[in-house]
């Protein structure tokens, strides 16, 4: 079969489209045809090392980095098969599979709790085994999950990751009708989840993004939206929102915290502005503020987003489809960050 083998850390010259052998599924395991395939931050992100410690810049400024503390879970499985986002359909099965499930159309959580939703391991697809650069993917059947929708492959396809980690953050926050729910980067794939996630659970929304991109997300949902190049504190005020959904960090991180009201909750999952702040603890304590780190996503997550889309709850963001073999056009144009949503890849048939 046709993959991308990402082959260490670096460069695009570290993607390489080549022939590898169609994975066998185990016992517990299914093989699936892959219909469409999401471009993530993760992607772009383990191939650079930037999850390394001794990285302290944005993703965009990362270049040139051999570090063997790069992956999610340290160690990254090089050469292997990156792609977070799946959508496909059961071809075959293991021993232990009914084999009722062959011909389903699914999504893959990426997401996996290997040892249960009382511990917080995790390990994710394309992050630590190979995910969906390819023709085909193994994962574990718990791992599958069926959709009827009339959505289309590559639409399906633009929600695993960014609205899982999306989804997560807004469940873990605990956010509700009647708050106000600061995002920042709302433009981008997880950004843009957000916003649809928080207003469907009734919160009002202000949402932070470049100019050019603004009308576009004050059309999926937002209540109101803040050019990224002004000053969020000036204009919000302190003590102005109830939660900050923020995978921005960098230097604005510190107003974040001073837009929030006490007892506020920030809730993250990125940095692609810079994962290095500066943090005023008398802020974080005097404003008895909770602060929420999000990886490993929570047992409701998933099962959430499939009854969303199957209800209507949710909408696609499809920014624009690329051809498998065409990964490194897409990977450059997703970093330019001109388009709101998702970019997806579609193997070859």
């Amino acid at each position: 079969m046709k993959a991308v083998l990402t082959m260490g850390n670096g460069d695009y010259d570290m993607l390489r489209y080549c022939d590898v052998p169609v994975p066998s599924p185990g016992p517990d395991e299914v093989l699936l045809k892959v219909l469409g395939a999401g471009v993530n931050n993760t992607e772009i992100n383990t191939r650079l090392g930037w999850y390394s410690a001794s990285v302290s810049s944005s993703t965009e400024e990362t270049s040139d980095v051999e570090a063997s503390d790069g992956g999610w879970n340290d160690v990254t499985p090089f050469p292997f098969i990156q792609g977070t986002d799946c959508c496909g359909e059961v071809v075959a099965v293991g021993t232990n599979v009914s084999a009722e499930r062959i011909g389903e159309r699914a999504l893959v959580r990426a997401c996996m709790r290997k040892s249960g939703y009382q511990s917080m391991d995790n390990v994710w697809m394309a992050s630590d085994f190979d995910g969906a650069f390819a023709q085909y993917v193994v994962v574990p059947a718990s791992e599958v999950f069926a959709v009827t929708c009339d959505w289309s492959d590559v639409e399906l396809a633009t929600i695993p990751c960014a609205y899982g980690t999306a989804e997560n953050m807004v469940h873990r926050a605990c956010v509700k009708a009647g708050d106000h729910v600061l995002i920042a980067g709302a433009s981008g794939g997880v950004g843009s989840a957000a916003v649809q996630l928080v207003k469907r659970r009734g919160a009002t929304v202000t949402a932070i993004a470049g100019g050019s991109k603004m009308d576009q997300v004050m059309a999926i949902g937002a209540d109101r939206v803040i050019d990224r190049n002004e000053d969020v504190l000036q204009v919000l005020g302190k003590e102005a929102v109830d939660v900050v959904i923020d995978n921005v960090a960098g230097p604005e991180f510190p107003a974040m915290l001073e837009v929030l009201k006490r007892g506020g909750r920030f809730v993250s999952s990125g940095a692609i502005g810079g994962p290095v702040v500066e943090l005023d603890m008398r802020t974080f304590y005097l404003k008895d503020i909770s602060m929420i780190g999000c990886t490993a996503w929570d047992e409701p997550v998933f099962p959430n987003l499939i009854g969303y889309i199957e209800r209507g709850e949710i909408r696609p963001l499809l920014a624009q489809t690329f051809p498998l073999h065409q990964i490194v056009e897409a990977q450059k144009a997703f970093l330019k960050k001109q388009h709101v949503g998702n970019f997806v890849l579609i193997p070859p048939t």
